[in-house]
């Protein structure tokens, strides 16, 4: 990661977290690079990054204003835990774990998930609440002859947690799938929806070790307007 990208991540952090506070100046630039250690050019170049990502507006004479931010950010590139997002930006969350089973895959199921019928998976079903609302629903699917054991404690803190440090998985990589959704009887039976909501965000994820064998299926649903997704492109490496 480039010095500018790191710098960029952790003045984010610090908005994420009120740090920095809406409707309110960051430190000029001459005091970001005595705080970074960094040259004028890697400031202004994160300071660019964190405007393109409408965390600031650039305003001549005055600095770097903080805009007010009404959405959550979830990164839609790279492999985050929950937990890990929670850590990072400073959410005030709970996690409640509705159920948690072993299931057999059927047909429908391996259509969907990518698992073959007749695996057996840990079924589990956890509800995100931030700031007490209850906004995500996460359904996950976890091959049992890979994660052998699981329950509710350690699924209400981190998965991925437990599965590298505890278990040694290498995790690698992700195929991932957004779709806006019809609401179902079990999001309104369990996320506080807005009266006019009659749609949800569905990210599903099916998730591979270094060797290329697929151990989780996940959908996370998202209640629309409390969150926004994202991801940086750049269609050149050479780019700034």
């Amino acid at each position: 990661m480039r010095v500018y990208e790191m710098i960029y991540q952790s003045i984010e952090r610090g908005i994420l977290k009120g740090v920095y506070e809406a409707g309110t100046f960051l430190p000029s630039e001459n005091k970001l690079q005595e705080i970074y250690h960094a040259s004028r050019d890697t400031i202004r170049k994160a300071l660019s990054l964190l405007m393109a990502n409408g965390y600031i507006q650039k305003i001549q004479g005055k600095g770097s204003l903080v805009l007010k931010r009404e959405q959550l950010r979830f990164p839609l590139s790279g492999l985050t835990s929950y937990k890990e997002l929670h850590n990072s930006y400073g959410y005030n969350s709970h996690t409640e774990v509705i159920s948690l089973k072993k299931i057999t895959i059927d047909d429908s199921l391996s259509l969907e998930t990518g698992f073959e019928k007749g695996n057996v998976c840990w079924e589990l079903l956890r509800v995100r609440a931030i700031d007490q609302k209850k906004v995500i629903l996460d359904k996950d699917l976890i091959l049992t002859s890979i994660v052998t054991e699981l329950d509710t404690e350690i699924a209400k803190d981190s998965l991925y947690n437990y599965f590298e440090s505890q278990l040694g998985l290498n995790i690698a990589f992700a195929e991932k799938e957004i779709t806006i959704d019809a609401l179902t009887d079990e999001d309104h039976e369990l996320l506080d929806l807005n009266q006019h909501d009659i749609n949800i965000v569905s990210v599903k994820s099916r998730i591979f070790t270094k060797s290329a064998c697929q151990f989780q299926f996940t959908e996370s649903r998202h209640q629309v307007d409390k969150f926004r997704f994202f991801d940086f492109a750049r269609r050149h490496h050479s780019t700034i």
